[in-house]
């Protein structure tokens, strides 16, 4: 979902999102948020641990396959577990995607598919071998969650296509996905279990989260509670369910971003229910920016650049908070944050002491949600990693590209593609849509950014 997804964002917005205006509307609206990736597996990483991804084995892209060990390390605090530390109910619902460990049938060794699902060898014979009626070990549960529902990876584009409920799935995957799927675009083949709708899986997740909510409150009530709901919306192939088609005039993919809004509404609604509307804190966000919208609708506003690219349409996301009492209604922030800072911004919400070795790469950016600006804002160092490994570095209103390919559209030729570019320089200050590169202006900006571009490429590398 692309910065110019949500209509207070968009002016000119094909896609209605009446539930996500209405929630900045009682809240705050980021104008400044980024995810430290523009790609999902990274970005979700970054969220649950405070920690770059880059720094892990997932070096460019995102993992995919039953090969894929936990991302998280084992030990590793997460946002999860440190709440849970904190007497907090917690629980995942939607797509995971940052690995698990399969059983296997009669000792067999999962092989490395290499990610390669469009020819066959390693990726499908993994697949054969899995023992689907065991239990899958180091998913949510073993990461922190009491409570989990979800999916291995991209709900409607990777196998296997079914629910996972803590650590078993939801029926046995038995069924070939079909040729039909298999002309749709990202659709990667694999089995699936009978009757599996990739058009609604949304609707299921939303109905999860309500029913956690309902039971928590039934089952814990006094406690407090944490719900990560990362829905598939709107990820390819595009496919809405029923009740949204049509809604947007921006296309399938704009009616995927309506069913995000219904769903913000829906739970809006059971919290209203329960009494916990005006003492729960709600976000909104993205895990990265959007593709180019169709039928002119500008799915990342002016900003250059798209999913997976480095510019700031890659990263740049729509980022909204309500808590009543506490955030001011209609209030708009200009602040740098990213989604990495999250770990960081929680524990000093619950007065968790951080430890130097977990969220390393996590300010706290609290006092932002209450519309103040940070003494120290200007000199945090910030990381943008595009999907095939090119490193950005924000550090107050400069912003440098290292030399890559990303995916990118500059506004005044209207292209848009897998560019190799040159490294790049732009005052976001005054240049906030990267229409000028200045690095020949102003090389000791250059210098200084550079050095941190190395440092972290070492960093890396470790």
């Amino acid at each position: 979902m692309g910065y110019g997804d949500v209509g207070i964002y968009n002016g000119e917005s094909l896609i209605p999102s009446p539930n996500m205006d209405k929630l900045a509307s009682e809240g705050i609206m980021f104008r400044d948020a980024h995810s430290p990736a523009s790609l999902c597996t990274p970005t979700r990483y970054g969220i649950l641990t405070g920690r770059y991804c880059f720094k892990t084995r997932v070096k460019n892209g995102v993992i995919l396959g039953y090969d894929e060990a936990p991302l998280i390390e084992s030990g590793r605090n997460t946002i999860a577990s440190m709440l849970k530390s904190k007497g907090y109910n917690t629980a995942f619902i939607g797509k995971w995607h940052l690995g698990m460990t399969w059983p296997t049938k009669n000792g067999y060794i999962i092989q490395d598919d290499r990610n390669d699902w469009k020819n066959s060898g390693p990726y499908y014979e993994n697949e054969e071998h899995i023992d689907f009626t065991k239990a899958i070990t180091g998913g949510p549960n073993e990461r922190g969650f009491n409570y989990f529902f979800g999916t291995l990876g991209c709900s409607s584009s990777d196998p296997p296509y079914c629910f996972i409920e803590n650590n078993k799935t939801v029926g046995i995957p038995s069924v070939r996905s079909t040729e039909e799927l298999h002309k749709l675009p990202g659709f990667a083949p694999g089995l699936m279990v009978k009757d599996f709708s990739l058009e609604n899986i949304d609707t299921f997740f939303t109905g999860k989260a309500i029913k956690f909510i309902g039971d928590h409150i039934t089952n814990a009530q006094g406690k407090p509670f944490f719900m990560y709901l990362a829905l598939n919306s709107p990820h390819n192939p595009f496919l809405p369910p029923d009740f949204a088609k049509g809604k947007s005039k921006e296309g399938p993919r704009g009616d995927l971003v309506t069913v995000v809004d219904w769903s913000v509404g829906k739970l809006m609604d059971v919290l209203k229910q329960y009494g916990l509307e005006q003492n729960t804190l709600v976000i909104v966000t993205s895990d990265n920016g959007a593709v180019r919208g169709a039928n002119g609708h500008k799915s990342e506003g002016d900003f250059n650049g798209y999913k997976g690219g480095s510019m700031e349409g890659g990263h740049r996301v729509p980022f909204i908070a309500r808590w009543p009492g506490k955030i001011m209604p209609g209030s708009v922030s200009n602040e740098t944050i990213s989604l990495t800072d999250m770990f960081a911004t929680f524990a000093d919400l619950v007065s968790y002491k951080k430890l130097d070795s977990e969220g390393e790469d996590s300010y706290n950016v609290l006092p932002t949600f209450f519309a103040k600006r940070q003494e120290n804002s200007d000199e945090r160092v910030r990381v943008f990693h595009s999907g095939g490994g090119v490193f950005s570095v924000r550090k107050g209103h400069w912003l440098l590209i290292e030399e890559g390919s990303g995916t990118q559209e500059k506004k005044t030729n209207n292209k848009e593609g897998n560019i190799k570019a040159k490294a790049q320089l732009y005052n976001l200050l005054n240049d906030p849509y990267e229409r000028v590169n200045v690095w020949d202006k102003n090389p000791e900006i250059v210098k200084e950014l550079s050095i941190l571009v190395e440092k972290y490429k070492l960093d890396s590398n470790k």
